[in-house]
């Protein structure tokens, strides 16, 4: 008896065409600066590369980042040491990747996704693509739940949903990365990935014992690409946090993800196409950097299964709020919050300027009593900052107006209200509930 089983082998016809029977090695034939350019490979933009040189004991990694003539165009992951003229150069056929699992939780990552203090069984995890594309719009679920942070000033007045994506905009040292402190110890999301993107080499010690501390380091995953490391590296982290968070939400998990800053990874975008060649635009940034932004910040929000609440903080320049990357970052976030040095000056921390910041979701997922409530106290505060000025020199006399009246009498319980030590945890409830007190009868 004939038996006839069909098989489809197209698929694997497909994989033969594809698949690389001979490596092309290429050489090293140019370094300029952190651009290396290559002969005689045939690689993709993404792709990573090995350079080997003698006297190394590992290759130098690097990736395909442009091409001139008939040269490829590589940038390091890594340092440059040992490179000289004629290298060999083995294209890997794939862009890079990472190992991802739970036991990344509590650990401490480098740029490339690589443990830095060695103790992650690395081989341990499944291999996880950096480069992703953003989810699907019309698969995306709408957000409809509060995520609370902990921070009352956050939750009373720019309350956060899960899955939304915000931006932290301050200058340098009015305490953005005090905030993530907060937000990761207290909120209250499955898993806390920390991407510190461009960062000081004290700080991220600092960061970990002083402002996450024990209780939020370990639900967190940290990513630390400090300021030393190649632009490439810096850049590749923030995409390797992205990916981490993008894993924990496939599995359902409600993610909070941080980037502390959003500026520096433009900056490092900025050295990459400049090295390549493209011509600087506004403020020297090139046009690859605002291209860049939306794939990063896209990634983020609800899926089809699980959330990724983002944070990300943008350092402005000159506390200038309408510099082009603090103007295109807010642009595509959902909502932005706004730190001033004239309240961290003032000894207000959190140093959140409320009237200027505004979350576009919490209209969708507050109740309406919350939201009169937030609208009665940003008037307040709004009534008061309009006639601070003849306040303080004793121009206004009391009884003159019933509404500035009222704001210099709730000013200071509001002042008190808004403000919260770093170790100070409020939850939800008891923030509406002090926001009920404070303004609920004006």
């Amino acid at each position: 008896m004939e038996c006839k089983v069909n098989i489809n082998l197209n698929p694997y016809k497909e994989r033969v065409s594809r698949a690389r029977v001979i490596k092309p090695i290429g050489k090293v034939t140019r370094v300029i600066g952190l651009m290396i350019e290559v002969q005689g490979i045939t690689a993709r933009i993404g792709e990573v590369c090995d350079i080997v040189a003698q006297g190394e004991p590992e290759p130098v990694r690097a990736e395909v980042v442009g091409f001139r003539d008939q040269f490829s165009l590589l940038m390091p992951l890594g340092e440059l040491r040992g490179i000289y003229p004629g290298c060999a150069v083995i294209p890997s056929g794939h862009n890079l990747t990472i190992k991802v699992g739970k036991h990344l939780q509590g650990k401490v990552l480098d740029g490339l996704g690589r443990p830095i203090d060695k103790t992650v069984d690395y081989a341990s995890g499944q291999e996880f693509l950096v480069d992703n594309k953003p989810p699907n719009p019309l698969k995306r679920k709408r957000i409809d739940s509060v995520l609370p942070t902990g921070v009352r000033a956050v939750d009373a007045l720019l309350t956060c949903g899960k899955g939304q994506r915000i931006g932290i905009f301050a200058g340098s040292g009015v305490g953005k990365s005090t905030l993530l402190g907060m937000i990761a110890r207290h909120g209250s999301a499955d898993v806390n990935v920390i991407a510190l993107i461009g960062e000081r080499g004290r700080e991220v010690l600092e960061f970990l014992e002083e402002d996450l501390g024990p209780q939020g380091m370990a639900r967190s995953v940290i990513v630390a690409a400090t300021s030393d490391q190649p632009a490439l590296v810096r850049l590749k982290g923030a995409f390797v946090a992205t990916a981490i968070a993008e894993y924990f939400r496939d599995q359902g998990l409600d993610v909070m993800l941080m980037m502390d800053s959003v500026t520096r990874f433009a900056m490092a975008q900025r050295e990459v196409g400049l090295a390549v060649g493209e011509p600087p635009a506004t403020k020297g940034y090139t046009p690859s950097v605002f291209a860049l932004l939306p794939k990063l910040l896209e990634r983020s929000g609800m899926g089809q299964q699980g959330s990724i609440t983002a944070f990300y903080t943008v350092l402005v320049d000159g506390d200038d709020l309408n510099e082009p990357i603090a103007d295109a970052v807010r642009g595509i976030l959902d909502g932005h919050i706004v730190l001033t040095r004239k309240l961290a000056s003032a000894n207000h921390y959190p140093a959140i300027d409320v009237l200027q910041s505004v979350s576009r979701l919490m209209p969708d997922i507050a109740s309406d009593q919350h939201k009169n409530q937030a609208g009665n106290l940003r008037d307040l505060l709004a009534t008061y900052q309009e006639s601070e000025d003849l306040i303080n020199i004793g121009a206004y006399v009391l009884g003159s107006n019933p509404k500035i009246d009222h704001a210099i009498s709730k000013h200071d319980e509001i002042i008190g209200y808004l403000r919260q030590s770093p170790l100070e945890y409020s939850s939800y409830e008891e923030t509406l509930n002090g926001l009920a007190d404070l303004v609920g009868g004006s």
